[in-house]
């Protein structure tokens, strides 16, 4: 067997310096993916190397699938990345959904620098809407016996649709509204977000802090005991 390959013979995945050296590669395979399944089809690839989730999408074609752009960021599991960005993320065939509710079948595949450091994404989101709709029609006649998939990813044209989201799972998990909670309450929904890396999306603190109906002081006083006392576990 070849230096260069595992125990199964096959040749280890290249490695990066750079988006640019990443986008030489990808970008003739996500016109073949694009040009291939069609309009429903959209094919994107993030720039991960920054540490942000602002502005991620580095290139993209068929962006009317999400109402994304280059420029445009990244979703929550952008934020499960750069949280563990030397980690396998890759993962094939997930249920996502947009910002107006259609459905989507999604695939990300990452690519690392020599480092073994996450710094972009490849990812496929395939529009189901015109599928949907016959399977719509169908289910008239044909008894529903097909179980619901959970929804993985949530694809928008703003990051802070995404922590919105994650917010309102976050307070939903303690059976409280804002107005109910206490402190221990609110620390359980800090505590949550902090675990998912909400505060890695910029103007989290004030999103949150609006949310929860507390200063942003507030915000950042929990946050810091949050963390002093999972150092000191």
């Amino acid at each position: 067997m070849s230096s260069n390959e595992n125990e199964h013979g096959i040749p280890p995945r290249a490695v990066f310096n750079n988006i640019d050296e990443v986008y030489a590669v990808a970008q003739p395979l996500m016109k073949a993916v694009a040009e291939t399944f069609g309009p429903k089809c959209e094919v994107v690839l993030h720039d991960l190397s920054e540490g942000t989730l602002d502005h991620t999408v580095y290139a993209i074609y068929n962006g009317s699938v999400s109402g994304r752009r280059v420029g445009g960021p990244s979703t929550n599991l952008g934020i499960e990345v750069l949280d563990d960005p030397f980690k396998d993320h890759d993962e094939f065939g997930y249920r996502a959904v947009t910002d107006d509710g259609r459905e989507l079948r999604s695939s990300s595949v990452y690519f690392k620098n020599k480092e073994g450091r996450i710094i972009a994404a490849f990812c496929i989101n395939y529009d189901l809407t015109p599928i949907q709709t016959v399977y719509n029609a169908a289910k008239m006649l044909i008894p529903d016996s097909i179980p619901v998939e959970k929804t993985k990813e949530r694809v928008s044209q703003q990051v802070g649709t995404v922590l919105d989201d994650m917010i309102t799972n976050a307070i939903a998990a303690t059976h409280k509204t804002p107005t109910s909670m206490e402190k221990p309450d609110r620390l359980e929904v800090l505590t949550t977000l902090e675990k998912q890396g909400a505060f890695r999306i910029k103007s989290a603190a004030t999103l949150i802090s609006r949310r929860l109906g507390v200063s942003r002081v507030t915000i950042y006083s929990y946050l810091d005991e949050i963390r002093k006392e999972s150092a000191s576990a």
